[in-house]
């Protein structure tokens, strides 16, 4: 399969990796806005995130992953590019355990050592980051971040774009409200709503975040 990596930071460097050690697939582009347009280097096309577009229309076999850790970042270029589902490839590292009735959104990237248990639910463009626990019938929102060795224990709900800091952990049951973010070490006994910054053990309300969705 034919991948065009969107982004090149330190996010995309482990993307990269995950694609390359499936045989299947192969690195033909990377998009960022560091470049002016698109041309080819080495065989590979380099150019700003617009030329998406163009390079659908030349060749639809390509499939886009948005190799972005910024939950914001990765919902303005989904919306302001456009394309179909069907545009967008899920990224699963060989190491993650994945329930067989656990159900992966379109353009979601699952990390190395990850564990993705029964009934769960992970939404399109969704990260679920190294060595992070997804237990049982939770739900994680679209555009969410599970970081590095973050747990939800279990029947837990995130709203889009979500982020929970690395090393935390979120207690049955609790629901955290869209584009909260839980501080890393944090552990979460009570529900979160949406729009926050909530740290600490046990993990309380710190500011309320003024969030600007940007689409264009």
């Amino acid at each position: 399969m034919k991948i065009v990596v969107v982004g090149r930071g330190g996010h995309s460097k482990v993307i990269v990796d995950m694609i390359l050690s499936n045989r299947e697939h192969d690195i033909v582009g990377f998009l960022d806005d560091k470049y002016d347009e698109l041309g080819l280097i080495e065989d590979i096309y380099c150019g700003p995130i617009s030329s998406a577009k163009g390079l659908v229309e030349n060749s639809h076999d390509i499939k886009f992953v948005i190799a972005i850790g910024d939950n914001k970042i990765r919902h303005s270029i989904v919306h302001r590019l456009n394309l179909t589902y069907k545009n967008y490839i899920t990224v699963i590292h060989k190491s993650a355990v994945i329930s067989p009735t656990a159900k992966i959104g379109h353009g979601a990237v699952i990390m190395p050592n990850s564990v993705i248990n029964a009934d769960s639910r992970i939404g399109n463009h969704s990260i679920i980051n190294t060595s992070s626990v997804i237990e049982h019938d939770s739900i994680v929102g679209d555009f969410s971040h599970v970081c590095p060795g973050a747990t939800l224990t279990g029947t837990v709900q995130l709203g889009e774009g979500a982020y929970v800091g690395a090393g935390s952990t979120i207690i049955p049951n609790i629901k955290i409200g869209e584009w909260t973010i839980i501080g890393a070490g944090a552990t979460v006994i009570s529900d979160i709503p949406a729009f926050c910054t909530a740290v600490g053990t046990p993990a309380k309300v710190k500011k309320v975040n003024q969030i600007s969705l940007r689409v264009n």
